[in-house]
C-alpha cells in the first residue's frame, strides 16, 4: 500500500475531549465503495525482512551482555514487531508517549529486549544502552515498566496485557474519539490464563474494533511446550468462539502480516486476532523450535557464527524504514485539580451508609470533570456507582463478574492521564486481583478501586462477601493511599482526594448506615487524622474507623455516664497514617491505646498503629479485631460476636484499667 493511500484512510477529528461519535475511519467494502489491498512493493518487504533480523541481533548482543533474558522469544516475534512497528502502527518515534500515537503493549513481557531493540531501529533508544540490558542503572529492565516512555503498563506477570489493552482500546474509541489503535501482543503459554479471556470477552462486548491482539503461536513454554503448540485452528476457533474477527498467518512472513494487519485496521464491529504461527528461536541454527532454551542467553561460543547467519541474510543498506505519523486528533489532558463542585450536603445525625456516600460523591465529581470514569464488576446497585451510570452513561463501563479484568482494564484507562478512573465491587473480590493490582503499582498506575461491604457488619451474607484481609492487601502495595471513611462527608472529601492523588488509591466502604458526624465544611487531608472526642482527662485513646468508630463513640458516651473519660481517633488513612496525632495522644491518656476494627487482626488497622508506635517507650496498644472465620447473623451481633463493638470496647478499656 503507497503512503498516500494508507494515509487517506485517516479520518480529521475536533480535538475536544470526549466529544460525539466520528465517522468510521473506513466503509465496510460494498460494490460501489471497495477498497483493495496493495500489497507492499518488494524494496519495502525486503525492508521489513531485515528489520526482523536487525531486531534479532539487537536482542542476542542485548541478552548476552546481560548474560540473562530471552533471546528465544524474542526470535519468534522478530516479523511481528517489524511489521508492527515500521509500516502498520502510526506515531512519533521522537514523543512515545505522544496522546495520538497508537498504543502498543507487550503482554509477554519477558520478550522485551526486542521491544527496545524496535525503539532503537526507531531512532529513540541508543544501541549502545542496549548492553546495558537489566543492569541496576539502566532503564531497559528485565520485563519493561513504564519507566521508558514508550511502555504503557508493567508487563511480566503474564496474562494482564490484553486487559489493560482494552482499557487503552475503551479509552480511544468511546472517551477521545481519536483514530489512534491499541496492538496487543501476548504469547501463546500465557493464553492459558483465564484473565486472557476475561479481556476477550469484554473486547467482543464493546465491539472494540480499534483493538488487535497478535498472538506468538511459538508452541514451546518455559519447561515444556505449551497446551496447544502449533494447533492454531484451535486458537483461531477460540478467539472466534469469543467475538473476535480472526487470522491464522505464517508469523514469518512479512506479506501475510501486513495484509493481516491492513484488513484488521477496515474490520467494524469486532476487535481482531492474528493467530501467528511462529517457531521459538527462529533463525538460530540448532536452537530454533528446541526444547530448553527459555530464557537462555545464547552461549558465547556460538553466538558469533549465529550472529554473522543472521547479517548475512541483511541485502544491501537502504534508506531506513520509518513509522507514518499519527492524526493529531486527541486532545492534550486537563491536568488540573478536580474539586467538588458543591461542598457535602448531609447534616450531623444523618445518616448514610459510605458506600452510597460514594456513589453520591463519584457522580458529584462527574459533573465536576468530563475526565471522571467509573467501571463496575455487576455491582452497582451496591456499591452504589450505579448513581454515577445513572447521571453519566456515557462514562460508565460495566465489566460484569470478572474483576481481574476490570482492574487491568482501570489501569489501561488511565494510562497517559487521559482519564481519572474509579474501579469498584465489593471489596472481597477484589482479593481475585491482587496480581493486577501489584502489577498497577509497577506500572506507575494512579487508578482508584472502591470496595464495599468490608468486614462482620455486612451481616447475614456470610464469610464469602466479608472483605476482613483488605487493608492487609492493600497497606502492603509500595505506591497505594488507603482511604477508610466514617461517615458521608469524609467519604466524598476521600473520592475528591483520591481523584487528585499519584499513584493507586484504595476506599474502603462499608454497607450499615452510619450517622454524620462532621459538619460539612470539615476539611481533609492525606494522613491527617481526626481527633473525634477528647478532653483533658481522657485515660485511654481509642482508634476506630468505618463502623468501629461509631462503636467507640457509642463506647464513649456509655463510659462518659460512669465518670470515665476516652479520646476518640478517626484515622481517616490507614496508609499513610498518621503517627504524629496517635502518639501525642497517647501520651496524653498514659501511653495506653486500643485499636479495634472491623477486619483480621493480621495487616489491619491495628498493626499500622502498632508500626506507628514501635519506637515509642511506654506505649502499649491493645487490639480489638476479627480473630477467626466469621459467620452469617445479623449486623450487631457479630459486631458483639467478634469482640469489636461497643460493649466491648467498654469492657476492652475496664480491662485496661485492671492490668
Amino acid at each position: 500500500e503507497s503512503r498516500p493511500m494508507r494515509r487517506s484512510r485517516r479520518r480529521s477529528l475536533h480535538s475536544a475531549p470526549f466529544k460525539a461519535a466520528a465517522p468510521a475511519r473506513c466503509q465496510a467494502p460494498s460494490p460501489l465503495n471497495m477498497e483493495s489491498y496493495h500489497k507492499p512493493d518488494e524494496k519495502t518487504l525486503q525492508g521489513l525482512k531485515d528489520v526482523a533480523n536487525k531486531l534479532r541481533i539487537h536482542s542476542i548482543k542485548a541478552t548476552c551482555a546481560s548474560n540473562s533474558g530471552h533471546p528465544t522469544s524474542c526470535c519468534s516475534a522478530a516479523e511481528l514487531m517489524s511489521v508492527l512497528f515500521f509500516h502498520t502502527m502510526r506515531y512519533k518515534a521522537s514523543d512515545p508517549r505522544n496522546a495520538c500515537n497508537d498504543r502498543f503493549v507487550m503482554s509477554k513481557g519477558h520478550a522485551c529486549p526486542i521491544l527496545y531493540a524496535a525503539w532503537v531501529e526507531a531512532g529513540y533508544v541508543k544501541e549502545a544502552d542496549l548492553l546495558n540490558l537489566r543492569k541496576i542503572d539502566c532503564d531497559l529492565e528485565g520485563h519493561p515498566t513504564p519507566k521508558l516512555a514508550f511502555v504503557d503498563v508493567a508487563t511480566g506477570s503474564l496474562g494482564q496485557g490484553l486487559g489493560a489493552a482494552c482499557g487503552m482500546a475503551y479509552t480511544g474509541k468511546h472517551f477521545d474519539k481519536s483514530s489512534y489503535r491499541v496492538y496487543c501482543l501476548l504469547g501463546d503459554g500465557e493464553c492459558s490464563e483465564g484473565a486472557v479471556w476475561e479481556a476477550m470477552a469484554f473486547a467482543s462486548h464493546y465491539g472494540l474494533d480499534n483493538l488487535v491482539a497478535i498472538l506468538d503461536v511459538n508452541r514451546l513454554g518455559q519447561s515444556e511446550a505449551a497446551p496447544l503448540k502449533h494447533d492454531t485452528a484451535a486458537f483461531q476457533e477460540r478467539c472466534k468462539a469469543f467475538g473476535w474477527n480472526t487470522y491464522v498467518v505464517d508469523g514469518h512472513d512479512v506479506e501475510e502480516l501486513c495484509k493481516a494487519l491492513w484488513h484488521a485496521e477496515r474490520f467494524k464491529g469486532k476487535p481482531t486476532a492474528i493467530v501467528a504461527k511462529t517457531f521459538k528461536g527462529k533463525g538460530l541454527k540448532g536452537i530454533e523450535d528446541q526444547d530448553s532454551w527459555h530464557g537462555k542467553p545464547i552461549p558465547k561460543d556460538r553466538v558469533d557464527a549465529l550472529l554473522a547467519e543472521l547479517q548475512a541474510q541483511i541485502q544491501a543498506p537502504h534508506k531506513p524504514l520509518q513509522a507514518e505519523l499519527p492524526t493529531e486528533d486527541a486532545a492534550p489532558v486537563d491536568s488540573k485539580a478536580i474539586q467538588l463542585l458543591c461542598a457535602p450536603e448531609y447534616k450531623i445525625g444523618d445518616k448514610i451508609s459510605t458506600r452510597k456516600a460514594y456513589g453520591v460523591a463519584l457522580k458529584k465529581m462527574g459533573d465536576a470533570s468530563q475526565r471522571i470514569v467509573a467501571l463496575d464488576g455487576d455491582t452497582k446497585n451496591s456499591t452504589f456507582s450505579d448513581i454515577f451510570k445513572k447521571a453519566h452513561p456515557d462514562r460508565y463501563i460495566e465489566c460484569f463478574i470478572a474483576e481481574q479484568n476490570m482492574v487491568s482494564v482501570a489501569i489501561g484507562c488511565a494510562t497517559r492521564d487521559r482519564t481519572v478512573t474509579f474501579a469498584s465491587t465489593f471489596a472481597a473480590f477484589l482479593s481475585r486481583a491482587y496480581d493486577q493490582i501489584r502489577m498497577a503499582a509497577i506500572s506507575q498506575s494512579n487508578v482508584n478501586l472502591v470496595g464495599s461491604h468490608c468486614g462482620v457488619s455486612i451481616g447475614e451474607d456470610g464469610p464469602s462477601q466479608m472483605a476482613l484481609e483488605d487493608l492487609a492487601m492493600f497497606r502492603a502495595i509500595p505506591t497505594c493511599t488507603v482511604f477508610y471513611p466514617s461517615d458521608g462527608v469524609s467519604t466524598e472529601r476521600a473520592v475528591e482526594l483520591a481523584a487528585n492523588t499519584k499513584g493507586i488509591c484504595f476506599i474502603r466502604t462499608s454497607r450499615p448506615d452510619t450517622a454524620i458526624i462532621y459538619e460539612s465544611g470539615e476539611k481533609f487531608e492525606v494522613g491527617k487524622a481526626k481527633v473525634v472526642r477528647q478532653s483533658d482527662k481522657d485515660q485511654v485513646t481509642v482508634i476506630g474507623a468505618g463502623v468501629t468508630l461509631h462503636e467507640a463513640l457509642s463506647a464513649h458516651e456509655q463510659l462518659a455516664k460512669e465518670g470515665v473519660n476516652i479520646r476518640v481517633i478517626d484515622p481517616f488513612t490507614i496508609k499513610p497514617l498518621d503517627a504524629a496525632t496517635i502518639v501525642a495522644s497517647a501520651r496524653a491518656t498514659g501511653g495506653r491505646v486500643i485499636t479495634v476494627e472491623d477486619h483480621y487482626k493480621e495487616g489491619g488497622l491495628g498493626e499500622a498503629v502498632l508500626a506507628a508506635v514501635g519506637e515509642e517507650p511506654g506505649i502499649v496498644v491493645h487490639r480489638l479485631a476479627v480473630d477467626r472465620v466469621p459467620q452469617s447473623g445479623k449486623p450487631q451481633e457479630l459486631l458483639d460476636m467478634f469482640g469489636i463493638s461497643a460493649k466491648c470496647i467498654v469492657a476492652a478499656v475496664r480491662q485496661t484499667f485492671a492490668n
